[in-house]
């Protein structure tokens, strides 16, 4: 019989379990809504167009394979095993890189921050949808200029062909209407009150989804995660009959191999797998710690990972069929109607939509699409920041209603600094946080540390038995292979080429930022990655005895608490009645 005190589990007055999902469904769902985003729908399309068609998915699946998948696994396995949020994981397993955990989080706290100005364009379109007449479907608004040019109409082709400052419609509704942009980043001007509504609407939403924890985070991915794929459905059948709908989909798959010589290609490629898989901001990690010990993580892993990829390329079916169809009504090459990010979202498939029959149904299931794509990764996001805090205080903040106000306090403070974000000029500051703030080199440097501090440190072997141990499937050896060498060598050449090939941001090709924005731009890039060897030199400086000393005892995992986890390894496998009956003795 195992020892009375491996059994017993230290219990504190007031201090509420940590929990788990309540099934494996959750787990699955939660995890499909958080990597599943608008990036499969909006940026993954945009590139494989722009990158060589069907010839980037040759870099792409390279990044999935040594990259992707096995990061994806890694962080995973982090969580389940240690039970853990995405910095105290560390304490547990290498206390030198604890500082990984840090930076992931704070660009989860950019990501925050600028996720959900997204949801409420989306939501502020959503309501326009309901309208008799599509607002961007005319040229008759107060908005409009001289240069608007109405495609719904249908006979605008010549105008729109013959004169170089013609505008679309939803192109004036986007800039003039919905954002009122102003000439650039020192000219803020005031804030936009109906996208100010619409943000609060997106709070209150996001609070309630999480702010019981896994409690209600579970049950309400059921829908999140689910009804997206639904609409996604409806938006591909109707993409496909549309006219000129087979013309978008080679523009999108037809392979140019000549582009695989371009460094370019494969950049863009790391980068979408590395923000499209959610990997090496601790997400994972944290979504992975509610699991019970012995779930098959492996298999879930691998699953997820080809749901992600599978969703990101029948995303591109149905948007580029919709890009085709605009394209042949419009009679213009389908590259001038091809955009990515907000430009896509808000102005070309609006555009497109406007000018199909029944133009509301189908404008209000790819917004209901967006946002509730958008919705699962922003509440996810909220909930690895709040987990990850809580659990690096949980005597206090696991206290009956410390959650709940922590929770209001995070989004009171992160709607507070937004506010810049939906002025007049706050486009400007939404793309300095987007590119610099959540900049996908930023990630790549945090992932390189965190496969050399796993794979070499705490080692892969050891690795690969604790995913043993806990699934009880022998995972491939190729795993070991990608956290020894591949996935740190791919991941540290993908930064260095982020950087060698840096390009300063720019709005619309034609805006240039001052220098004092581009000097912010990058103090917010730095402020992730610089945790890491800070936090790595604070721990050796303020330990004890000599430096090697303090730096072998923080490579090293808590050996108090491997034994204790062992232990709770051992009790998954113990029954209900024996556990009381061992409680008993």
């Amino acid at each position: 019989m195992l020892n009375k005190k491996c059994a017993e589990k230290d219990k504190h007055v007031g201090v509420e379990e940590r929990g788990h999902w309540g099934s494996k469904v959750e787990f699955l769902l939660a995890v499909a809504g958080n990597v599943v985003g608008l990036g499969n729908v909006w940026r993954f399309p945009y590139l494989c167009y722009k990158n060589g068609g069907g010839a980037f998915l040759v870099p792409y699946l390279i990044f999935v394979v040594t990259c992707g998948v096995p990061l994806f696994l890694l962080e995973t396995t982090m969580g389940q095993y240690t039970q853990e949020g995405g910095i105290t994981c560390w304490r547990k397993l290498c206390p030198l890189a604890e500082g990984i955990g840090y930076g992931g989080l704070l660009i989860l706290l950019y990501s925050c921050m600028t996720y959900i100005i997204i949801l409420s364009w989306a939501l502020l379109y959503l309501v326009f949808s309901f309208s008799s007449q599509l607002p961007w479907a005319s040229c008759d608004n107060d908005w409009n200029t001289a240069d608007c040019v109405d495609f719904s109409s249908h006979n605008n082709t010549f105008l729109w062909t013959n004169q170089t400052n013609a505008t679309s419609a939803a192109t004036e509704f986007w800039e003039r209407r919905v954002l009122a942009i102003s000439g650039g980043i020192e000219e803020i001007g005031s804030i936009r009150w109906e996208v100010l509504l619409c943000l609060i609407a997106m709070w209150i939403v996001c609070y309630f989804c999480i702010w019981k924890g896994v409690k209600s985070t579970g049950k309400v991915v059921y829908f999140t995660a689910t009804f997206p794929y639904v609409m996604l459905v409806i938006l591909l059948i109707r993409g496909l009959s549309l006219p000129g709908a087979l013309q978008g989909v080679l523009f999108y798959l037809l392979p140019e191999l000549s582009r695989l010589a371009d460094p370019q290609v494969w950049m863009e490629a790391g980068a979408q797998i590395f923000f499209s898989y959610s990997i090496g901001v601790g997400s994972l990690t944290v979504l992975g710690s509610y699991n019970t010990y012995n779930n098959n993580c492996y298999k879930d892993c691998l699953w997820l990972c080809l749901l992600n990829s599978s969703t990101s390329v029948v995303a591109g079916f149905a948007v580029f069929s919709v890009l085709g169809f605009m394209a042949h009504e419009q009679g213009v090459p389908i590259a001038e109607v091809a955009e990515s990010g907000p430009g896509l979202a808000f102005i070309a498939y609006p555009q497109a939509v406007a000018m199909m029959p029944l133009p509301q149904l189908w404008s209000i299931c790819f917004f209901v699409m967006l946002i509730l794509l958008g919705l699962d990764t922003q509440f996810v996001a909220m909930e690895v920041v709040m987990t990850s805090v809580i659990d690096m205080f949980p005597n206090v903040m696991r206290r009956a209603g410390k959650r709940e106000c922590l929770l209001l306090l995070f989004c009171l403070i992160c709607f507070s600094s937004q506010l810049v974000m939906i002025t007049e000029g706050g486009m400007f500051v939404f793309q300095m946080f987007d590119y610099y703030a959540c900049n996908g080199a930023c990630i790549l440097f945090l992932c390189v540390f965190e496969t050399l501090a796993l794979g070499w440190i705490f080692g892969a072997e050891r690795l690969y038995g604790i995913i043993k141990d806990m699934t009880g499937v022998r995972a491939n050896p190729f795993f070991k292979i990608c956290w020894l060498y591949l996935t740190p060598l791919v991941s540290l050449g993908s930064f260095i080429c982020s950087l060698v090939w840096y390009q300063p941001l720019t709005f619309n090709r034609w805006y240039v930022y001052p220098d004092w924005a581009y000097v912010w731009g990058w103090i917010m890039s730095i402020s992730s990655t610089v945790l890491v060897p800070g936090c790595a030199l604070y721990k050796l400086g303020t330990g004890t005895g000599n430096l090697y000393q303090r730096f072998l005892h923080l490579c090293q995992a808590d050996p108090d608490w491997s034994r204790a986890r062992k232990c709770d390894s051992e009790l998954q496998h113990i029954g209900g009645e024996d556990l009381q009956q061992l409680a008993v003795s």
